[in-house]
């Protein structure tokens, strides 16, 4: 596909972006689809209460419950006197069940963010071992063309070797600092 950028010359996107979109929303859908009835119910709850909508409903809520248990609605006989108790205890019942629902979602948020990570782990040790390989047959095609080995970038030479993945995690712990928490 074609489009111009902001000079208005045309920009390619390659095929294989493309498959990589469908790739990844086919990944999405598979995840979407594991989710079992309470997991679905749990993200619609969650997904409620993070909404302006919820707030005002609760303040709605709140205000009418007040006004009633104050007398101020002639109508309607008060059932819940201030302290307000019942309020109370509908309000701190709701609490738990709300931070249980988003813990649920969280939960399964968090564990598909680790499958997406052990994905990506595995891509990005690929493509290093696909890029040392490539490396290593530049230096024989070098070899083979004579180009002499001073040439040749030290730096190069030093990545055309295999990376040792478990030696930098272990420098890694080393040096960062530990985790606050």
């Amino acid at each position: 596909m074609t489009r111009p950028d902001r000079n208005g010359e045309p920009q390619q996107t390659p095929r294989v972006a493309f498959q990589n979109i469908e790739d990844v929303v086919r990944l999405e859908m598979e995840a979407t689809n594991r989710r079992t009835l309470a997991d679905r119910i749990a993200d619609l709850i969650a997904g409620f209460a993070g909404t302006v909508l919820f707030v005002v409903l609760h303040l709605v809520w709140f205000a009418a419950w007040a006004m009633v248990n104050a007398g101020l609605i002639p109508f309607i006989p008060p059932f819940d006197p201030y302290p307000f108790n019942l309020l109370t205890m509908a309000v701190s019942m709701e609490g738990v069940l709300l931070s249980t629902f988003v813990l649920i979602k969280q939960n399964r948020m968090g564990a598909r963010s680790d499958e997406r990570n052990h994905l990506t782990l595995q891509v990005d040790l690929l493509a290093e071992q696909e890029i040392t390989k490539v490396l290593g047959m530049l230096d024989r095609i070098s070899d083979h063309l004579g180009i002499r080995r001073e040439v040749v970038d030290a730096e190069a030479e030093e990545l055309s070797h295999r990376t040792a993945v478990g030696e930098l995690v272990h420098q890694l712990r080393e040096r960062l600092p530990p985790d606050e928490g």
